[in-house]
């Protein structure tokens, strides 16, 4: 009877679909035929069979490497990602928050300077500007 081996593990398993190669492989691989054969092709005859060789190894290889490498159950794409976001993104995040009773203060201020601007209309208005032009008489006459 013949024994197949199991693995400890899985959920590194991954579904095959054609030439044992996963849906994600065999779109990266197709995506690199599309792009390095017509360029060989096309520049075989300009720049010779092994330069031409060598620049669609050159464009295929990215292809390659987001298909097959892996770390840590993550994608290339996502690491890169990762990296450039920590490379870009400010290092220090402090932990803010909103000072609720901050708010809760301006609110109360508002409204109390609102009723005050409400309440000195009228004849109070007059008396303190009244009151301020005789303090500034005395002051100006020198009789503090």
């Amino acid at each position: 009877m013949p024994y197949v081996p199991v693995p400890k593990d899985l959920t590194k398993v991954k579904t095959k679909l054609a030439f044992n190669l996963t849906k994600r492989q065999l779109i990266c691989f197709s995506l690199a035929g599309l792009v390095g054969l017509p360029v060989y092709f096309f520049t075989r005859g300009a720049i010779g069979n092994s330069a031409a060789v060598l620049l669609m190894i050159g464009l295929m290889m990215p292809f390659f490497f987001f298909a097959m490498y892996e770390r840590d159950g993550q994608p290339a794409e996502k690491i890169l990602k990762n990296r450039l976001r920590y490379k870009l993104w400010p290092k220090d995040r402090p932990y803010r928050t909103d000072n609720l009773y901050k708010s809760m203060s301006k609110k109360e201020v508002t409204k109390i300077a609102k009723k005050q601007a409400a309440g000195s209309s009228g004849k109070a208005s007059a008396k303190k500007h009244q009151a301020g032009q005789k303090d500034q008489s005395r002051c100006k006459a020198g009789q503090n």
